[in-house]
């Protein structure tokens, strides 16, 4: 476990809930962490937290804060960016990390750099860049809103008739929009915890992709850890997923989302800063696979903000 005394936790805000589209997926990982954290004896307390709360968090006496916000604001530097003008220590990625691991033009900008491998796209400002699109990338392909997670507004496209009504739909969210090509092999995800790959996780769903349905209400999805990959290739999973997460800035934990293209090799798609923490969520399924419980979990990736 660890060789840390509870009391060095002080007064732990469990920030959960928030203000964005992934509110209810967030109030669920923040129940699960509170009861781990209450099941170890640290001093932990839900927080519902909104623009109004974050600043008053030393008033209400807190020393760090467990931060499991989904999404904006809670999950893109906004609220690290708060919590640091009040110097209150916090789990997960800085404000660089978290902002840069949430816009997912940016990070496959980042990585494209450095000369990661990463699924073609193009990003699309308004419906007349999506002249020449099918053409550039093919078909089928993903449409996905610039600064989201969860799947939140994610559309496939399988025909040209459908493009225009799916990008529409997309456009909603109210981000520019990530097109990317269609990859055909397997879904993967590589949970990050002390900066280090956990074991690779491959999902296989019913759905169309795996989707908000596909990750949280769906009880088809089948999860395989081992994920059945060769020896060779699950190490350069894990490789390449250290490589993505550290290269956006992120620190202590995550998760990276990878699939293999039509030549079995591993392609980037993103990096969730904060991922779930449900009873379908993959970094707890990973670390159980390394003998890692969820309570111990919890307090190690709380320990980081030590």
């Amino acid at each position: 476990m660890t060789s840390r005394s509870n009391a060095d936790f002080g007064k732990v805000a469990v920030l959960l809930g928030g203000i964005s589209a992934e509110r209810e997926v967030s109030l669920k990982s923040g129940a699960a962490v509170l009861k781990a954290l209450l099941a170890q004896g640290i001093d932990a307390h839900a927080v519902d937290a909104d623009p109004s709360t974050i600043g008053s968090l030393r008033d209400m006496g807190f020393d760090r804060a467990f931060n499991i916000l989904h999404g904006r604001w809670g999950e893109d530097g906004v609220v690290q960016g708060a919590l640091e003008s009040i110097d209150m220590p916090y789990t997960g990625s800085s404000v660089l990390g978290s902002a840069l691991s949430m816009d997912k033009v940016r990070s496959k900008q980042v990585w494209q750099a450095i000369g990661l491998p990463t699924a073609q796209f193009k990003v699309l400002h308004t419906e007349q860049d999506l002249d020449g699109l099918i053409e550039e990338i093919g078909l089928p392909l993903f449409l996905k809103p610039a600064c989201e997670g969860s799947s939140v507004g994610v559309g496939k496209v399988e025909s040209a008739d459908d493009l225009l009504e799916a990008y529409r739909a997309t456009a909603l969210v109210g981000d520019d929009v990530l097109a990317e090509k269609f990859m055909s092999g397997a879904e993967l995800t590589v949970g990050i915890l002390d900066n280090r790959a956990l074991p690779v996780v491959r999902m296989q769903t019913t759905n169309t992709f795996y989707d908000y349905q596909a990750k949280y209400h769906s009880d088809e999805t089948q999860y395989f850890c081992p994920a059945g990959l060769s020896e060779d290739l699950e190490r350069d999973v894990r490789r390449l997923a250290e490589r993505a997460f550290t290269s956006l800035a992120c620190e202590s934990w995550g998760r990276v989302d990878v699939m293999l293209d039509e030549h079995q090799q591993p392609v980037l798609l993103e990096v969730n800063p904060i991922p779930g923490m449900t009873d379908h969520s993959l970094v707890p399924m990973a670390a159980a696979a390394v003998g890692i419980s969820f309570e111990e979990l919890v307090v190690r990736i709380l320990e980081a903000s030590l």
